[in-house]
């Protein structure tokens, strides 16, 4: 489906990404202090298996799309190496042409370590640009906007129980209007710092549990600029924590219990104030480096603390397993009204087949914030060469 837009201007790149990634969470919640960046498609969960425990997966076991969560954790992979596939329609309601295609591939060389490449794809469909003339309109073309990612990651086992990993991310956002001469596609770099904890299993009651512990600070890297002289804009640098349990039932079933945490680490947006009323005109990011931006993140809340609560996201999600064949899974995520104003619950299943793994998840709103992933079924397939558990089969 094609979207006509009038081109008034060259700050329709920005609408764009705006409006097809965040507007739907700003709608009711305009006059708030809401956390804004560049390519927000970075923080849209890729697979089908993390959607539905909460949009989670920093401290869950490890599977193929470990890279969007921790990286960290593919050292703990069973198998030799997987390939992932996943594909996610967004404002399925509105249009069938907006998507986010992700391709992730690890390998374990070493007992000791990992390293893992991906590709993320998001495209913003077509968008008929037109000039209205002398009363006519007139078609100027159409413009095919779209972001991507290419990441590569590198884990190292530490000791027996707790590993590390690094990735850098090539970032790219192609939202240039082909007519502004100054338009070019922004890019950048990004860097990821992550780490995994697993325990051994100990007795929990009469059952078998192991702990595992996460955390990975992602998309570390320069603000994107389109264009000379127009404004920067801070990617979505955020700090994932997070926390899991997973107790062993019996020789055939399982079941896990996962916390996490996410903070946006970018500046609080900055008043600026009409110079005729005195009056707050509107709220802006403010003008520093990512790297200020990142440790002022912390404190720069003008409601001070509080508000710092408010910008921090929370998820809960489960899991049953059974035989490593057939999974079960339920979440919830919450975000402050103030913030954004996402809340949902999730669904999902997963199932092996031979040597592969088939995820889907569903996702339903109970805020009054509508969702661009609401009603809408997210797929996921995870290919191995050997053999294809839900998850991992000794956790």
């Amino acid at each position: 489906m094609t979207r006509t837009i009038f081109h008034v201007k060259a700050c329709l790149r920005v609408v764009l990404t705006t409006f097809f990634c965040v507007a739907c969470a700003l709608e009711t919640v305009a006059q708030e202090r809401v956390i804004t960046t560049g390519v927000p498609f970075l923080l849209i969960t890729p697979d089908a298996r993390g959607a539905a425990m909460g949009e989670q997966g920093v401290a869950t076991s490890v599977d193929a799309f470990s890279q969007q969560w921790n990286p960290a954790k593919y050292v703990f992979a069973e198998q030799k190496s997987g390939f992932g596939v996943s594909y996610t329609p967004y404002l399925s309601k509105l249009v069938n042409d907006i998507f986010l295609a992700n391709i992730t591939y690890f390998n374990k060389n070493t007992d000791r370590s990992a390293w893992a490449a991906s590709l993320k794809y998001f495209s913003l469909g077509d968008i008929v640009l037109n000039d209205l003339v002398a009363g006519t309109i007139i078609e100027q073309g159409i413009e095919r906007p779209n972001e991507l990612t290419l990441d590569f990651s590198y884990a190292l086992l530490l000791n027996t129980k707790y590993s590390m990993a690094v990735a850098a991310r090539f970032i790219r956002s192609d939202l240039k209007i082909s007519s502004d001469l100054d338009a070019t596609s922004a890019n950048t770099l990004g860097i990821d710092i992550a780490g995994f904890y697993k325990s051994d299993l100990f007795d929990f009651r009469d059952k078998k549990a192991r702990l595992r512990l996460g955390f990975n600070i992602s998309n570390i890297g320069p603000r994107l600029k389109y264009d000379e002289g127009g404004q920067k804009n801070f990617i979505p640098t955020n700090l994932k924590l997070g926390s899991g349990l997973n107790v062993h039932l019996d020789s055939d079933n399982k079941i896990s219990f996962n916390l996490e945490f996410n903070k946006l680490l970018v500046p609080s947006p900055v008043a600026v104030i009409d110079e005729d009323t005195g009056q707050i005109d509107r709220y802006q990011q403010p003008d520093i480096s990512f790297l200020p931006g990142i440790f002022e993140s912390f404190n720069d809340a003008p409601d001070g603390f509080s508000e710092e609560l408010k910008e921090i996201t929370w998820g809960f999600g489960s899991e049953y397993n059974f035989q490593d064949a057939f999974a079960l899974r339920g979440g919830y995520f919450h975000e402050s009204i103030e913030k954004g104003s996402r809340k949902y619950f999730t669904l999902g299943a997963g199932f092996s087949l031979n040597f592969a793994v088939i995820d889907i998840s569903y996702l339903f709103s109970t805020s009054k914030v509508r969702n661009p992933l609401e009603n809408t079924l997210r797929f996921s397939m995870t290919f191995d060469l050997a053999s294809a558990p839900v998850t991992e089969s000794e956790d």
